[in-house]
Parts: structure tokens; C-alpha cells; sequence
């Protein structure tokens, strides 16, 4: 009859240099850099160029038409909202990477914080007199 080893009768030095093996696989991982392709630019590309769209038809470019609002209330009350779509993303972007955190959440906050700050000088309600 074949005896079984138990899990608790190995050697301990077989788990140090096991942890040892995953930790240098996990260190070369994590340093190799994938290289940036062409088709990896378009799809991120193709998705910015969605969410710009999207704020700019959310943000009434089809105003000036409908209502006969001036153009150039339009073009700054489009170009304050791109600011704070400017801050989102600056804060995704800063989430996702490991440095400047901090500086990047804190520098989204601050653009998006002007571009509400914009918006409402441009309805004559200002915030700051």
C-alpha cells in the first residue's frame, strides 16, 4: 500500500524556494511593457473620439439652429464642458496608473472644479464675485 504524505510533512525549505520562483515569474511579468500597436491606438482613439461626441451633441451644438442662440455662447458653454470631460478623464487615467496618483486625481478634481465654475459665469450666476 503507497503512503501519502501528508501536506504538513514537506520540508519547509520547498515552500520558501517555491514563494521565491513565483515572486522573480511575477517580477519579469510585470516589467516586461507591451509594445503599443496600431490597432490598440485606433480602438482607444475610436473611444475618445465617442465620448467627444457625445458631450458635444449633450452639450446642445444643435442650440444656435433650434433656438437662434448666439454661436459663441454655444462654442464656450461646449469648451467648459470638454474642460471638465478633460478632468474626468485626467482622474480614470490616474486611477489606473501607479504613479502620480495622487497629483493626477487632484489635478482632474481642479479642472473639473473650473469648468463648473465656468459654466456658471456663463448662465450670469457666478460662484466666486
Amino acid at each position: 500500500m503507497a503512503k501519502h504524505r501528508r501536506f504538513s510533512d514537506k520540508p519547509k525549505d520547498d515552500f520558501n524556494q517555491n514563494d521565491e520562483k513565483i515572486e522573480l515569474q511575477e517580477q519579469q511579468v510585470s516589467s516586461e511593457k507591451t509594445p503599443f500597436d496600431l490597432k490598440s491606438i485606433l480602438l482607444s482613439g475610436t473611444k475618445y473620439a465617442y465620448i467627444i461626441g457625445a458631450v458635444a451633441l449633450l452639450s446642445g451644438i444643435f442650440t444656435p439652429l433650434t433656438l437662434g442662440v448666439e454661436i459663441e455662447a454655444v462654442i464656450f458653454g461646449m469648451l467648459s464642458i470638454f474642460l471638465g470631460l478633460a478632468g474626468g478623464i485626467i482622474i480614470f487615467l490616474g486611477i489606473k496608473t501607479q504613479k502620480y496618483t495622487a497629483i493626477m486625481v487632484c489635478g482632474g478634481l481642479a479642472i473639473m472644479i473650473v469648468s463648473l465654475i465656468l459654466i456658471y459665469q456663463s448662465t450670469n450666476r457666478p460662484l466666486i464675485n
